[in-house]
Order: structure tokens, then C-alpha cells, then sequence
């Protein structure tokens, strides 16, 4: 049996059990001696009187080297001296893996370790109880996310990873060798997602890995994430599809606050649920707002991480953490993004949560003959997007829809220091291992 949560795990009539974990640590205090053993429930201390229990055992347990993974039998008896309110005397032992030592990192040291190290040895960071509760969240929210998709008609669907042409075109895109042929990588499932529109699937999602080849070393880059991307069918304009963002994040943020009380108790953490609707800045008016604070953009510019910032102190003084910023202009957005006719602007939006963009998104361009007017002015052959615009020639309904960046979410709700606490094996420009 796993480690004993609490009393009513132990459920063996004669009053003994037998727990197997990681040796945390070993305390010799002269005539009785303690061992804290560990496993993704939590601790529980075995207590050994030295002069009750077989001296074998007493040496074989007391010499064990913190991480050793070891099988104990014993009686179990209340303590008012635990937490968990259960010691366990040990009757009998079995070592099943010793840990070598030193160890690479220590897992309850208060010693500061630098990311690589622990990246380096995730096996063991992963461990500590508060990295672990990471991704129990990561988990529930993932779980969270398909829950409130599903109940709002969407199908999950599965798109290649390994594809002809890239969703944006160009620089950002992994290029493989696919028997003899050029291929890349997928950076989102968008113009697959899009094709689906055209065959009566008319909401459909993908929580799947996504990959961009760009050289940046930041807190907030990594080369693959995962992103969950939905695009629903017969809108009559974005607000639609911010409207379901909303719904589907408000379910995740009310779900974690009750269902992951315990791992976000481990971190120290706690989630604000805002009110909606979100609010909605257009982008000029955040254009003048990082103007008046000292920014100098001009029209068209990109926001940036700076602008971001600037952005999100502003609106989290006014108590908003999530908000929308809309009407980019148009040039500044990829070719499936409708535009506002008669202006330079754009059906688009980005939704930030203080101060960092975790999602993208807006009303696509449904029309063949716009579209392909749309790939023409991004300097796009249209040739080289066939097998995409085939689905817009018979038929194809208005639609849009948006993808967010899952580890970025988690990062702004657990307010994480770097996006690589939330990736198990992170991939940037300087790691490919482990």
C-alpha cells in the first residue's frame, strides 16, 4: 500500500501495515531514532525505540542514505507528535533501491539551486513536494479545460504535427527531412483546425504540443509548449469567441480554487477569480496608455513585452487581471484574420493576464476570394496553401477561434517566476536534454 494519508487508510485488522517510499531523512537521537519516509502523498515518520525493535534492523535503518527507496512493515500507533497523527514502529525492512551518494540536489534542503541544476536532474527536483504540486495543477487544469469544452458542444480532434506549410509562413517554423521532401514542425494546428470548420464539425479542439524555432532565451520563451486551441463555426463576430474564452477560463480558475486546495496550500499560493466580462481595450487606446507612460510606439508597432507590462500594472491597479485587448491593426496579424472593412485594423484580439498575452485569437477570414487577397498582400503564394484553401472554395462558414499557451496560463495563475517550473522536460535554444 501506498504511505498512510491518514487514519482511515489503514484498514488491517491486526494493526500493522506496510508502507514503501523514498527515505527522506534519518534523525539518531541516542536511544530512539526517527525516519521520515516520503511518496506523492506525503511523510510519515517511523519512530525506533532502540531498544524495542531487532538491532539489525535498527542499523540497517538508521544507515540508509537519504532517497533510498525501502519497503517497511511495522505497527501502526497513534502520535500526538506528527502531523499526519499515525507513527509506524517497524517490525521489518527491505531496501529495494539504494540511493548513491552525494546526491546531485538535495529535495528538503533550503538551499537555493540554480534552474540548470535542476533541470539537469529533474527526477530528483521533481520530488520536492512543491514542484510536484505544479503539475497536479498542470493536470487539473488540463482536466478542467476539457470539461468546460465538452460541455459546450466541442469535439477533440487530433491534427499532424508534421506538415507541408507552416500557419504563419516563414521564420518560426522547425524544418524537417520527411523522406527526401521538406517539412516542419507544426507551430499551431490552426489551418487544420480551419479546414474543419468546412465539414459540419462546427466546434472542435486540440490540446496538443506546438513548436517555434525562435532564438529567444526569456523566462517566458520555450521551443515547445503545449497550446489548446479551439475554433468554433456560425459566429457573427469575435465578441462570440471571447464570450466562450471566458466561460472555459472561468471554469478553470473556479475548478482549481476548490479542487487543488491542497497543491496550491503546498505553494503558498491562491487563485482570484475575476468578474466578467473581461474587460475589452482597443489597440490604440493601450497605445496611448504606454505613450503616456513613457513608451514611445507608434502605429502598427508591436506592444511588446514592455507595453504588456505597462499594460497590466495599469489594469491591475483597477483590480483587473484578465482583460482583452482588440482591433490590432491588420498588418500586424496573420492572413487567416479577417479585416475591418474600410479601416487598418483587424477582427482580432489578444487576451492578457497581468501584463503577459496568453492567448490569441479572432474571426477568420471565411471568403475564398478575401482570403487569397489576404495571402497575397503577406507575400504568401496561395499554391503553397492548396490543400487549405480547398476547404474554403465549397462552402466554408464564418468561424473563428483562438489558442492559448497552457504552461503560460499556469504561470500567470500560480504567478511562477519562469515558464520552465511549468514544463517537465523544457525545451529552449540551449536544451535538448534530458
Amino acid at each position: 500500500m501506498a504511505l498512510i494519508r491518514d487514519s482511515s487508510d489503514i484498514k488491517v485488522a491486526d494493526g500493522t501495515a506496510t508502507v514503501r517510499g523514498w527515505v527522506q531523512d534519518v534523525r539518531n537521537m541516542g536511544g530512539i531514532s526517527f525516519l521520515t519516509l516520503r511518496d506523492r502523498h506525503g511523510t510519515l515518520q517511523v519512530t525506533m525505540p532502540k531498544k524495542k525493535i531487532d538491532p539489525e534492523l535498527f542499523e540497517l535503518l538508521t544507515k540508509l542514505s537519504r532517497e533510498t527507496v525501502v519497503s517497511i512493515t511495522g505497527e501502526v500507533k497513534e502520535s500526538n507528535q506528527t502531523a499526519l497523527g499515525l507513527e509506524l514502529i517497524p517490525t521489518s525492512a527491505e531496501v529495494l533501491s539504494e540511493a548513491a551518494v552525494p546526491l546531485p540536489m538535495g529535495v528538503i534542503d533550503k538551499v537555493n539551486v540554480e534552474m540548470d541544476t535542476r533541470l539537469n536532474n529533474r527526477f530528483m527536483d521533481l520530488r520536492k513536494p512543491e514542484v510536484k504540486a505544479i503539475f497536479e495543477l498542470k493536470a487539473m487544469m488540463v482536466e478542467l479545460i476539457e470539461e468546460a469544452v465538452r460541455k459546450n458542444g466541442f469535439t477533440q480532434v487530433y491534427t499532424p504535427k508534421i506538415s507541408a506549410a507552416g500557419a504563419e509562413g516563414g521564420a518560426e517554423l522547425f524544418k524537417v527531412d520527411y523522406f527526401g521532401k521538406p517539412a516542419y514542425l507544426a507551430q499551431s494546428p490552426q489551418l487544420y483546425k480551419q479546414i474543419l470548420m468546412s465539414t459540419g464539425l462546427d466546434r472542435v479542439f486540440e490540446i496538443s504540443p506546438a513548436f517555434r524555432a525562435e532564438h529567444s532565451n526569456t523566462n517566458r520563451h520555450v521551443t515547445e509548449f503545449i497550446s489548446f486551441d479551439c475554433e468554433m463555426s456560425w459566429i457573427a463576430n469575435e465578441e462570440e469567441v471571447m464570450g466562450m474564452i471566458e466561460t472555459i477560463i472561468d471554469h478553470v480558475l473556479n475548478g482549481l480554487k476548490e479542487r487543488g486546495k491542497k497543491q496550491l496550500e503546498i505553494l503558498g499560493k491562491e487563485i482570484t477569480v475575476p468578474a466578467r466580462p473581461y474587460p475589452m481595450l482597443t489597440y490604440s487606446e493601450c497605445l496611448k496608455m504606454v505613450n503616456e507612460n513613457g513608451l514611445p510606439l507608434k502605429e502598427g508597432d508591436d506592444l511588446g513585452t514592455e507595453g504588456e507590462k505597462i499594460i497590466g500594472d495599469i489594469m491591475m491597479e483597477k483590480g483587473c487581471d484578465l482583460y482583452f485587448i482588440i482591433e490590432y491593426p491588420e498588418e500586424a496579424k496573420p492572413f487567416y484574420i479577417m479585416e475591418k472593412d474600410g479601416t487598418p485594423y483587424s477582427f482580432s484580439f489578444d487576451l492578457d493576464y497581468r501584463g503577459q498575452e496568453i492567448s490569441s485569437g479572432g474571426q477568420r477570414e471565411h471568403r475564398y476570394d478575401a482570403l487569397v487577397a489576404r495571402m497575397e498582400k503577406k507575400g504568401l503564394d496561395p499554391e503553397d496553401f492548396s490543400f487549405y484553401l480547398d476547404a474554403f472554395k465549397y462552402g466554408m462558414p464564418p468561424h473563428g477561434g483562438w489558442g492559448i499557451g497552457i504552461e503560460r496560463l499556469l504561470v500567470k495563475m500560480l504567478d511562477l517566476p519562469n515558464i520552465r517550473e511549468a514544463i517537465l522536460f523544457p525545451r529552449d535554444p540551449s536544451r535538448l536534454s534530458p
